[in-house]
């Protein structure tokens, strides 16, 4: 019995040192830049040229998007946030797929909402959120029932900015009609 043990023993071990070291992993990959490597005595981030840049967070909300709570969604980026009230707030942050037709960057206001319906492109869409018209097709946040992001016809002039599910949940939640929507580049 003896053998027996000392193998599930040793077999553990091994197990906790493969965990130990998973971790240890993890742990210096998720360690900040400023953290990652001893200063030199004497030396001084701030006096280099790249310890004046900060790294750019992708996913930071865009400084031009304006303050307060609002809907923040950049057309290059093909991302949206939804910027709370709350100062220090983490904002939820998605990639959406653009319609064939985008509103120029700019602020407007959340103007009418739809719980499900079917899209111009004959998509059945739902938790749509309308803020803007660009000649007569009008430009809102939805959701694919069932789940899908396609990128749309080039050939149809839609307005429909797609997002996952629980994205277009979050942003029904988030965007009642008359909540500041601001289109960035």
């Amino acid at each position: 019995m003896s053998r027996s043990s000392s193998g599930f023993v040793a077999g553990l071990t091994a197990l906790a040192v493969a965990a130990v070291g998973f971790l240890a992993y993890q742990a210096s990959a998720n360690v900040p830049d400023e953290l990652a490597s001893p200063k030199k005595p004497g030396s001084s981030a701030a006096g280099s040229p790249a310890g004046k840049e900060k790294k750019k967070d992708a996913h930071a909300v865009p400084a031009a998007s304006g303050a307060g709570q609002r809907v923040v969604y950049a057309l290059a980026a093909k991302r949206v946030w939804l910027v709370g009230k709350a100062v220090g707030q983490k904002p939820r942050t998605f990639v959406v797929m653009p319609s064939t037709v985008s509103p120029p960057p700019g602020t407007y206001q959340v103007t009418s909402r739809s719980g499900e319906i079917t899209g111009s492109d004959g998509v059945d869409i739902e938790h749509v959120v309308r803020f803007a018209n660009v000649g007569q097709v009008a430009i809102g946040f939805s959701a694919a029932v069932d789940g899908t992001m396609a990128k749309p016809d080039p050939n149809l002039k839609t307005g429909g900015v797609r997002m996952a599910p629980a994205d277009g949940d979050a942003m029904w939640t988030f965007a009642p009609i008359g909540s500041k929507v601001v289109v960035v580049p």
